[in-house]
């Protein structure tokens, strides 16, 4: 029996007793790609993306392991969940325009103290301003750096469009605008370099495009290293000492720990190890997160039909972003179908050992948007389920 089928026939047994649609967390898989992200933090704190794990038990878990400490979040709302839920160091990555979510912060010192928002516009302390009511806490503030790398003059641009403040006299002339504004306190730095944490640099069947990527990695490593180092002084320069340095990604861990001026990781995708994460020479992770859909067709010989099935990942549309049949191995779609919303064919030899009823295990394409699609996560420890636990989604919340 193959190490695949062996993971097939441990999830079947332990699933018994429930039906499909459904979705798991092998916690020992979980726990042993929690391990490697430590390992290759090097000694750096692993800050952990809870928009890659959206479930409050699986933070828990993860955060009371050595080596991690604190949340990424992706929303106000979130974060302010989080932190009444006893999560005490929420940074948002992102921007919001969430009012309400402010005046509640801008009022509880409780909440003021545990979350820190992101910043990279002047404009955007003006809302928070407009938005606190009578709230007088000192908003915590991270500003980002863009990370993006320019050569060519700046006249190419590889790299994710996020902040607008790619040099370190723009992030230290933001830094000068909130250190003069009352109400506001900047505590640190994010800088996420995903073209090199988030895209893969070993892909299957392209060889010359995965060294392409492997070579464009590098020289950015190179350049965002000079580039954030120099950030950090200018903007210490302006307002002393900071809380913490954030960069990296699950993809990135030990190239962003061996920079200096970063003292933290950030990281959450490499938990779950979707396939997505499946094309990387840094590390190989355990698929730790599946869903399975039961078989309810057999419309031939070679072909079975589950329901559902269809969860596209967010990004740009393409082969990549669709989850793939991975237990029993080789099924694959109908080329003419892909996967749907209410059945998907499939397609393969072991379609004909399938029976009505039998569960397909599925691997999607990134981390936590799964948990948008299931209530609840099936913790498997060997063969047997040994806890359900809600997502975000089975606790009431869905925040985007």
């Amino acid at each position: 029996m193959t190490a695949l089928a062996a993971d097939r026939a441990r999830y079947d047994r332990a699933t018994a007793h429930l039906d499909a649609p459904l979705a798991l967390v092998d916690l020992d898989a979980f726990d042993a790609n929690a391990d490697d992200l430590v390992r290759r933090a090097g000694g750096k704190p692993i800050r952990v993306a809870s928009k890659s794990v959206r479930c409050r038990a699986l933070l828990e878990r993860v955060l009371a392991r050595d080596g991690f400490a604190g949340i990424m979040s992706f929303t106000l709302a979130e974060s302010l969940w989080l932190a009444r839920s006893g999560f005490e160091d929420v940074l948002l990555a992102y921007p919001s325009a969430d009012r309400a979510g402010f005046a509640e912060l801008a009022a509880d010192p409780k909440l003021a103290a545990a979350v820190t928002v992101m910043v990279d516009d002047p404009a955007q302390l003006r809302l928070i301003d407009e938005a606190r009511g009578g709230g007088r806490e000192v908003v915590r503030v991270c500003l980002e750096l863009d990370t993006a790398w320019k050569p060519a003059g700046g006249r190419v641009r590889i790299g994710a469009r996020r902040s607008p403040l790619h040099s370190p006299a723009q992030l230290a002339d933001l830094a000068r605008t909130v250190a003069r504004r009352p109400g506001f306190k900047v505590v640190g730095i994010m800088g996420y370099e995903g073209h090199v944490a988030g895209v893969g640099d070993a892909v299957t069947g392209r060889p010359l495009w995965s060294r392409t990527v492997r070579l464009m990695q590098a020289a950015a490593r190179r350049e965002l290293a000079e580039r954030r180092a120099e950030a950090v002084r200018a903007v210490r320069a302006v307002v002393g000492d900071l809380e913490f340095v954030n960069g990296g990604g699950t993809g990135s861990v030990q190239h962003t720990a061996a920079e200096d001026a970063v003292t933290e990781i950030a990281a959450g995708s490499g938990l779950y190890v979707p396939r997505l994460f499946d094309n990387y020479t840094s590390f190989r992770g355990r698929p730790a997160a599946l869903f399975a859909q039961p078989v309810v067709r057999r419309p031939g010989v070679g072909v079975v039909t589950v329901l559902g099935g269809g969860y596209p990942a967010s990004g740009a549309a393409g082969r990549d972003r669709l989850p793939v049949p991975y237990l029993p191995e080789g099924l694959r779609y109908d080329p003419q179908e892909g996967p749907g919303e209410v059945q998907t064919p499939l397609l393969g030899a072991p379609a004909d050992d399938l029976l009505i009823g039998d569960k397909v295990w599925f691997r999607h394409a990134k981390a936590g948007e799964l948990c948008e699609r299931f209530d609840a996560l099936h913790l498997v420890e060997g063969d047997r389920v040994t806890a359900t636990v809600p997502t975000y989604r089975g606790e009431g919340h869905t925040y985007l």
